[in-house]
């Protein structure tokens, strides 16, 4: 794909930026996008427990896929819904061709788990055995081990006349075995579920290890559905087990909740909760090829299915669950270590490990100080959240001169250290209001519990807005300083969740600019109160304001371009599918600008097309870490203007959201921002080259040139 500027000989009056052979299904692309994630396992350079990992993340980002964008195409076949997609597909043509493309994806995946990985960590002493190749031993320590710890959570189920086929839970794993009575040679069906609660992986004790080549074993253990599929005849007894079979299956796992319906959306969502443990329809049954077609078209016919819902392997079902092997203490086989590092400018003030004392809060300078001076911008993982953003808050909660915090929380952790923060600071007496965003999906459950543990204790708790999800990520402190009162606002691109922030990367600017505050206020008001706020002095708002800004960003380049000013835009983001962006990108490009995507997911844009998007490169990035920031460029003939924020350029955040993106206006994070881009479209390691086709080709050093991975730059620019 040509790199070099070139102005259109076509005009945008001549082409239509409507017709669907501009665009890439957002279905086909997130596909795309998972083969990424499963090609980091399959690189010989990735060392080998992240190689399980990435296999891991392949199969648990493809239940989410089932559970949500699946499910939601097999509802609009079943409405016969004919609404074409953008790129001019019906629901059930699309539902074709995913099923055409992931069938060598999961064989792929588990060919490679089976045939490589798993000799690979036996090379290295992790041992995923098959219960037939136990010695006698090891087979009385798992028997006693079903005894005591898994016969008593099994619960068979028969099926037959009396007993009508069992309910099935959502991403459940199941033996499907097949029984006969020796009184009367009759052929019995059962269902018996594995036990989600205990390990999927029993591992024996070390006195049982076997020497294998004279190395010693660091792991050793079975599956547990093969645990249990060689112990059926306990649940079973007098009868003869004939055959048994693995089976897994998804079900729609989206909410559906009529929030101009429901007086209470707490109470709505509890009850969709309630609703999901059950289950939707299911969506997809995954299967081992060995298991014969009678018992599969049983299974098929009992559960509404086709046979394009059927997913077999050879090998184990639900790799997911192969990620608690990360958990084995082996460090030379995995990604080195890195410890996130206290930015240059915090790193005088008094380590507190993120809690805030009275010696702290009285000093001569604390973080609200070294706000005051400038702008600070933080980057995770590279800079540590607990010494800055949870810092911020945790100090803001025990600082006598902080009178109020107002923050958005769409997800955070389990034991989260920002919500005790905002309950001390509720406890010592300060205003606090906090919008929990209950639609943040299958993270509802814990927002819930979150919610009413702060209201608990006085906190105003505000549950969102109908017919939006608040997905901004804000926090603003206000604070009495000598003779006025002082904002100060933090405006991140990732969630307040110091679990992710060690394996996201994302960006926040904390600061104590006035026009920022005077925003947030105007934001936060819309969001907890009454309030059609239309503008903002510097917040690009979205449902208010931002499709439009960031239109006129464009368009703005495209101009410059056409004036002899040359035209530049860079931009970063997770996905790439908004039309009316995409339309605007083109005639960009058509106008001469120079476009460089950095776009980690889907992407709907179809780059290096002859007069529409010859001008526009994209790039995708899979590494170590998640690439979750979000930046954009403008060159603005010369005066540059830098964006970051919670938003990509989707439909649902442009206009189903609630977003937040805010200009950079300090002269030093903007070069930093932009030094940050440049070293990504430089990427040789993790960057993947998308084509005019929608296939991507992964970058490669040119002979006798260097790797450049930007995360492993990014963090020794961090560390020196």
């Amino acid at each position: 794909m040509s790199k070099s500027k070139k102005t259109a000989t076509k005009t945008v009056a001549e082409i239509n930026l409507n017709d669907h052979k501009y665009y890439f299904n957002r279905e086909l692309s997130w596909l795309e996008f998972n083969s990424r994630v499963l090609h980091e396992s399959l690189d010989e350079r990735t060392p080998l427990l992240e190689q399980l990992k990435f296999l891991a993340i392949f199969s648990s980002n493809l239940d989410e896929y089932f559970m949500v964008r699946f499910a939601a195409l097999k509802q609009q076949v079943e409405a016969e819904v004919t609404l074409l997609s953008p790129d001019g597909r019906t629901p059930q043509e699309q539902l074709d061709l995913i099923n055409k493309r992931l069938l060598p994806l999961v064989a792929q995946q588990h060919t490679y788990f089976d045939q490589t990985v798993r000799h690979k960590l036996a090379e290295h002493g992790i041992h995923i055995l098959d219960y037939i190749d136990l010695n006698q031993e090891q087979r009385n320590y798992l028997h006693k081990y079903f005894e005591e710890q898994v016969f008593p959570v099994l619960t068979p189920l028969a099926v037959d006349p009396s007993h009508p086929f069992p309910y099935l839970s959502n991403l459940s794993l199941n033996l499907a075995v097949v029984i006969k009575d020796p009184d009367n040679e009759k052929e019995l069906f059962a269902r018996v579920k594995v036990p989600q609660l205990l390990p999927r992986f029993v591992p024996l004790p070390a006195e049982l290890y076997l020497q294998q080549q004279d190395q010693s074993a660091v792991w050793m253990g079975v599956p547990l559905e093969q645990l249990v599929a060689h112990n059926l005849e306990s649940l079973f007894p007098g009868m003869n087990i004939q055959e048994y079979h693995p089976f897994r299956i998804t079900r729609n796992a989206d909410l559906a909740v009529e929030e101009d319906e429901a007086d209470d959306l707490l109470q709505a969502i509890e009850q969709e909760l309630r609703k999901r443990r059950f289950g939707g329809s299911v969506v997809r049954m995954e299967v081992q090829s060995s298991m014969p077609s009678n018992v599969r078209d049983m299974l098929l016919d009992e559960l509404n299915l086709g046979q394009k819902d059927v997913y077999a392997v050879d090998g184990l079902l639900g790799l997911g669950d192969l990620m608690s092997f990360m958990g084995l203490p082996i460090p030379e086989l995995k990604d080195h270590p890195w410890t996130p590092v206290v930015p240059p400018r915090l790193r005088r003030l008094n380590e507190s490990n993120g809690k805030s004392n009275s010696s702290d809060v009285d000093g001569e300078e604390d973080i609200f100080a070294v706000i005051r001076q400038r702008d600070l911008l933080l980057h995770h993982p590279y800079y540590s959240f607990a010494a800055t953003v949870q810092r911020f808050i945790t100090h803001a909660a025990f600082d006598p001169a902080v009178l109020a915090i107002k923050m958005t929380l769409y997800r955070t952790s389990g034991d989260s250290p920002i919500v005790d923060a905002l309950i001390s600071a509720a406890e010592n007496g300060k205003q606090v209001a906090v919008l929990v965003e209950l639609k943040a999906r299958f993270d509802e459950e814990n927002n819930i519990n979150w919610a009413r543990k702060l209201e608990q204790v006085g906190v105003h708790v505000v549950y969102g807005l109908v017919g939006l999800k608040t997905h901004t990520k804000i926090v603003m402190v206000v604070r009495r300083e000598e003779d006025k009162i002082r904002r100060y606002v933090h405006i991140g691109t990732g969630n307040y969740n110091p679990k992710t922030a060690r394996l996201y990367t994302d960006l926040g600017i904390l600061s104590c600019r006035e026009d920022l505050g005077a925003d947030l206020t105007d934001l936060f008001n819309f969001l907890t109160g009454y309030s059609r706020q239309h503008s903002y002095r510097k917040l690009l708002v979205a449902p208010v304001n931002m499709r439009d800004r960031f239109l006129e960003l464009i368009h703005r380049e495209a101009e410059h371009s056409r004036n002899g000013k040359g035209g530049r835009i860079v931009a970063k983001m997770n996905a790439l599918v908004d039309p009316q962006i995409i339309a605007a990108l083109y005639e960009a490009s058509m106008a001469g600008v120079k476009i460089d995507l950095i776009v980690r997911g889907i992407c709907c844009l179809r780059p290096g097309l002859e007069d529409v998007s010859e001008n526009i490169q994209v790039i995708s990035i899979v590494g170590r870490y998640l690439e979750h920031s979000r930046v954009f460029h403008f060159q603005n003939g010369g005066e540059e203007e830098v964006y970051i924020g919670s938003a990509d350029w989707m439909r649902r955040n442009l206009s189903r959201r609630v977003e937040a993106i805010t200009p950079v206006e300090e002269p030093e994070i903007t070069k930093d921002l932009q030094e940050i881009l440049g070293i990504m479209l430089a990427d040789n390691r993790q960057a993947w080259d998308l084509q005019p086709d929608g296939h991507y080709i992964q970058r490669r050093p040119a002979p006798g040139s260097a790797e450049v991975s930007s995360q492993q730059i990014l963090m020794d620019m961090a560390s020196s």
